[in-house]
C-alpha cells in the first residue's frame, strides 16, 4: 500500500488505496504564537507599483513568468495572462475545473491540471487541449521546447507535444511505500530536464525520457518512513551550472547539472524550497529562520530568526537583496550580506502564498490566498 503525506488540506483522510496527512496534523499541539514585527532602522524603501485579482488560491499556485507578461491561476480554474508592466490583462481562460497544480508557461502555451487529474494546456486564451493524468499532480507543469513536462505525485515524469498533446514518453520510477504530496523540483539545464526524485535529483533526456544522472541532494535518516521522507521539494533555482534546492525537512544543497554530481548539502528542517544567486543561497526552516549559504561550497553566511514562525513563502533573492513573503500580506526585503530586513510592506491583508518571482524588467510579482496579484520594487 503506498501512502502520501501531505501538506495541503486540514485532515486525515484515509483511502482505499492512499493515506493523506496534512502536515499540521503530524506533529499536533498548540502552535506558538508567530514572532511580532520590529521597527525597521534602515534607509531601504520597497514600494508598490500596481494590484490585480483573481479568484481565491486554495492550490499550490507557481507564478509563470516569460519576458514582459507573466501568467497566474485561481482555484475555481480561471488561468489568466497579464502584462508585467501594468498589470493589463491579455488574456483569460476558464478551464471548467477546479485546479490542483499550476502555472507552467514559456509564454506562449500556458498549462495547468486540475483536480480531476487532467493537464489542460491553453494558447492565446483558448483550451488546446486536454489529456487525463493516471496520478495526482502537485507540482506545476514545465513549458519548454515545445513541450510540457508534467511530474506527478507518484515521480513518475510525463512528456507531451505542446501543440497537440501527443504523448512523447513517461518516466516512471518503482512504487514507494510513502510518497509526499507536495509540489516537487522541475526545471530545465540546457538540453537536460532537472527533476526531483524522492531525495535526488534527476537528470532526464528531454527528447527521450531516458535517465542521465542522478544525485543525491540528501541522505534521508531516521527510525520511521516518515522521518526518512525527504523528497525535493520546489522550487529549484538554476545558477550557472549549479541547481540548488531542499530535500523536505532533511538538507538544503547544489549540485553541478554538468557533472550529475552533488557539489554541497546542508542539514536544514524545512519544506519550502530556496533562493538563489551567485554569491548566496537562502533558505527558512520549520520555523521560518531563514538562513544563507555560500553558493559555491555551503559556507554558513548568516541566519536570522527575525521571522520566526511567520509562516515564509519561498525566498527571491535579486541584486543585493531577497524578498521573502509571510502570512499576514507582508513583503520583506532583506540585505544578502547581513540577512537584516531593509523594508517591508503590507501587499495585501491576505497571506503570500506564492514564491516571489521576478521580471523582465526587475518587478517582483507575488499573489495572495485571496486572489490579490501584487507587483512591488525596491529602491
Amino acid at each position: 500500500m503506498t501512502r502520501r503525506v501531505s501538506r495541503w488540506g486540514a485532515a486525515c483522510l484515509v483511502l482505499p488505496l492512499a493515506v493523506w496527512v496534512s502536515g499540521c496534523s503530524l506533529f499536533g499541539g498548540d502552535t506558538p504564537k508567530p514572532k511580532e514585527l520590529q521597527a525597521l532602522t534602515s534607509a531601504g524603501t520597497a514600494r508598490l507599483l500596481w494590484s490585480s485579482r483573481v479568484g481565491s488560491v486554495e492550490f499550490p499556485l507557481a507564478v509563470a513568468a516569460s519576458g514582459d507578461r507573466f501568467t497566474v491561476a485561481d482555484s475555481s480554474g480561471t488561468v489568466v495572462a497579464l502584462r508585467a508592466q501594468d498589470g493589463g490583462e491579455l488574456w483569460r481562460a476558464q478551464v471548467g475545473d477546479k485546479l490542483a497544480a499550476g502555472v507552467g508557461s514559456d509564454g506562449r502555451f500556458a498549462a495547468v491540471v486540475t483536480r480531476n487529474q487532467e493537464l489542460v494546456v491553453i494558447e492565446a486564451g483558448q483550451v488546446l487541449w486536454r489529456k487525463a493524468m493516471k496520478s495526482p499532480v502537485m507540482t506545476s507543469p514545465l513549458v519548454a521546447g515545445e513541450r510540457v513536462f508534467v511530474q506527478a505525485v507518484d515521480r513518475s515524469v510525463h512528456a507531451f507535444d505542446a501543440q497537440d498533446g501527443r504523448k512523447l514518453w513517461e518516466l516512471a520510477r518503482p512504487g514507494d511505500a510513502l510518497l509526499l504530496a507536495h509540489p516537487g523540483g522541475l526545471i530545465p539545464y540546457k538540453d537536460t530536464l532537472v527533476v526531483g526524485q524522492g531525495p535526488r535529483l534527476a537528470g532526464v533526456d528531454p527528447l527521450r525520457g531516458t535517465m542521465r544522472w542522478e544525485a543525491n541532494l540528501a541522505n534521508p535518516r531516521g527510525t520511521n518512513e516518515v522521518e526518512r521522507l525527504a523528497d525535493v521539494v520546489g522550487p529549484l533555482v538554476r545558477v550557472g551550472d549549479l541547481i540548488c534546492g531542499r530535500a523536505f525537512q532533511s538538507a538544503v544543497g547544489c549540485l553541478s547539472a554538468a557533472r550529475g554530481s552533488l557539489v554541497w548539502n546542508r542539514q536544514n528542517a524545512g519544506s519550502v524550497g530556496v533562493g538563489a544567486s551567485p554569491e548566496l543561497v537562502v533558505g527558512g526552516d520549520a520555523l521560518s529562520r531563514l538562513t544563507a549559504w555560500r553558493t559555491t561550497n555551503g559556507e554558513s553566511l548568516w541566519t536570522s530568526d527575525e521571522f520566526e514562525r511567520r509562516q515564509l513563502t519561498a525566498p527571491l533573492v535579486v541584486g543585493k537583496g531577497v524578498w521573502v513573503g509571510d502570512f499576514q500580506g507582508y513583503m520583506h526585503w532583506l540585505d544578502t550580506a547581513t540577512g537584516k530586513a531593509q523594508a517591508r510592506l503590507q501587499a495585501g491583508s491576505s497571506p503570500i502564498v506564492t514564491a516571489p518571482v521576478a521580471l523582465a524588467d526587475g518587478t517582483v510579482v507575488v499573489v495572495g490566498k485571496d486572489g490579490g496579484v501584487h507587483a512591488l520594487r525596491s529602491d
